[in-house]
């Protein structure tokens, strides 16, 4: 009786835990029965929201579906825009799931790389269109916002197909259940090639004009020196000419002054005329003088030394 129950009990646990599944957060559940999506009456998925579920047992299988925006970076590409130069165009897309059952069945069963491909590729043609529509300066500029949001709207709503209409346009990615939640171009470069030349020629123009502005400078500090110069010199002559004026003035006052002075001692004069010259003459040793003693010019002398004697 007790293994009867024992077994019994194991088969309820077993079918239990095989019929209960949980959904963690940030995912979303779909249940397959024989490989196909289950849908409910009104024919739409059946999706399950984070927390515990039941489903039937070895009937039934859930798919976990991450249902987070992802990001994903798209390695920088050339790129021609519409006056046939080159780009180097770096960005990023963020996406996420919005259509279960497309997405399930565009990515062979919810594989997020396979999705990344078809994403990758679709967005790659939408972006090379937008950018040949431009020029380099509206996509650096003003007009780089709009690329993205043309980018982001085309990639959504798809292409415009004028055979045949639907709710979904295959061309967009709607078809495979994925919704693009935003664009962005992280950097814009140009070939290595081109910016070679482009540096190059910048670096000669800067050079240029670095060789006019120093010309212009040289220039200037001439013409400032030569001015400076200029200046200079006539001050100095005026200063020489009124300082040759003041002296001779200083000197015509000394002669008039002497002049009338020893105008009343003449003999006073002639004394003080001696001792001047017998002071320039004797001031150097070296000098030899040959001169009779009994010349005028050592009477004072000669008066000196008889009165010794």
């Amino acid at each position: 009786m007790n293994k009867v129950v024992i077994f019994l009990s194991s088969i309820f646990i077993f079918l239990l835990s095989s019929s209960l599944f949980i959904v963690k957060e940030g995912e979303r559940g779909i249940v397959l029965q024989f490989g196909k999506v289950v849908r409910n009456n009104q024919q739409k998925t059946v999706v399950y929201n984070p927390g515990l579920h039941f489903k039937l047992p070895f009937l039934e299988k859930v798919k976990m579906l991450d249902v987070r925006i992802h990001t994903m970076d798209n390695q920088a590409d050339r790129f021609v825009t519409k006056e046939k130069k080159d780009l180097i165009v770096d960005s990023y897309i963020k996406w996420r799931i919005n259509d279960f059952n497309r997405y399930y069945l565009a990515t062979g069963g919810g594989d997020i790389f396979q999705a990344e491909v078809l994403l990758k590729r679709k967005f790659s043609d939408r972006l090379r269109s937008e950018i040949g529509r431009l020029n380099v300066k509206e996509i650096v500029t003003d007009s780089r916002g709009r690329l993205t949001t043309d980018v982001l709207n085309e990639l959504n709503k798809g292409t415009i197909n004028l055979e045949k209409t639907s709710a979904i346009n295959v061309n967009s990615m709607n078809a495979l259940g994925i919704q693009v939640v935003d664009v962005r171009i992280k950097q814009i470069n140009l070939p290595i090639e081109v910016s070679d030349a482009i540096y190059n020629r910048m670096r000669a123009e800067r050079e240029a004009v670095a060789r006019s502005q120093r010309s212009q400078g040289q220039e200037q500090a001439e013409k400032i020196r030569a001015a400076a110069d200029y200046q200079v010199s006539t001050i100095l002559a005026q200063a020489q000419k009124e300082s040759l004026i003041i002296k001779g003035e200083g000197e015509a006052a000394v002669t008039k002054l002497f002049a009338n002075n020893f105008s009343k001692e003449p003999d006073f004069y002639f004394f003080i005329r001696s001792l001047r010259a017998y002071e320039n003459s004797f001031k150097n040793n070296e000098n030899i003088m040959l001169i009779d003693s009994n010349s005028i010019f050592f009477q004072y002398i000669n008066k000196i030394m008889k009165l010794k004697d």
